[in-house]
């Protein structure tokens, strides 16, 4: 897997529902290297930090092998790499095989896998179509979350690479899934929940799932 482009993003004004707010979401590619610090991308402004940065989500990864995929759906949008919202565009990336808890190297720094994307309207926002938020739920393609494990600098043409694996645990497309076809699967939400290195905020998502499901099967 290889780094095709680094991303960094500036407070944009947006407006949703009659109200304005700003947002992190509209990143673009920069020519220099971009430093991953533990609970954020330097120089990268996150507005919105219940759902976004900190020590669990400090860094969003996407493939740029999905562009196709969505530019077929969506030929009208600005399909510069960093549309969604990704500090770091990775050739390769596949979200079937890579798993919670899985450990990287990325240029200098190293990362841990924490959890999948979980799209909101500002994505609908960014490409003037709100059924893209659906779509993307419906979509194999989340995306990787992750904890900084060590602080370092990723520049375009950085290898990723992984130092290790943890095979017990599902991967992040099977994670994904629980949010939308697999959610009244109590089974498997409940090993979702008990993964350790999962995202705090995305376990306590796919508990409220759980209980609800447990609740009606």
């Amino acid at each position: 897997m290889k780094v095709v482009a680094t991303n960094i993003g500036q407070a944009v004004e947006i407006e949703w529902q009659g109200a304005k707010e700003m947002s992190g979401l509209y990143k673009y590619p920069v020519d220099e290297p971009i430093y991953l610090g533990k609970e954020d991308v330097v120089k990268d402004q996150v507005m919105d930090r219940k759902y976004h940065g900190g020590e669990e989500k400090a860094c969003y990864l996407y493939s740029a092998d999905h562009y196709n995929w969505w530019k077929e759906r969506y030929p009208e949008a600005d399909w510069e790499l960093g549309f969604f919202g990704e500090n770091i565009t990775v050739e390769g990336i596949d979200e079937s095989t890579i798993r919670i808890g899985d450990i990287f190297q990325l240029g200098d720094a190293v990362v841990q896998v924490t959890q999948p994307r979980q799209p909101c309207y500002k994505l609908g926002i960014r490409a003037n179509n709100q059924q893209i938020v659906s779509d993307f739920w419906d979509s194999p393609y989340p995306g990787v979350y992750v904890r900084v494990v060590k602080e370092g600098a990723v520049q375009k043409g950085d290898e990723m690479v992984l130092l290790e694996t943890v095979s017990d645990n599902m991967t992040l497309a099977e994670v994904f899934v629980l949010f939308t076809r697999e959610r009244g699967n109590v089974e498997r939400l409940r090993e979702a929940v008990a993964i350790p290195e999962m995202a705090a905020s995305c376990r306590k998502d796919l508990s409220k799932r759980l209980a609800y499901a447990e609740q009606n099967s």
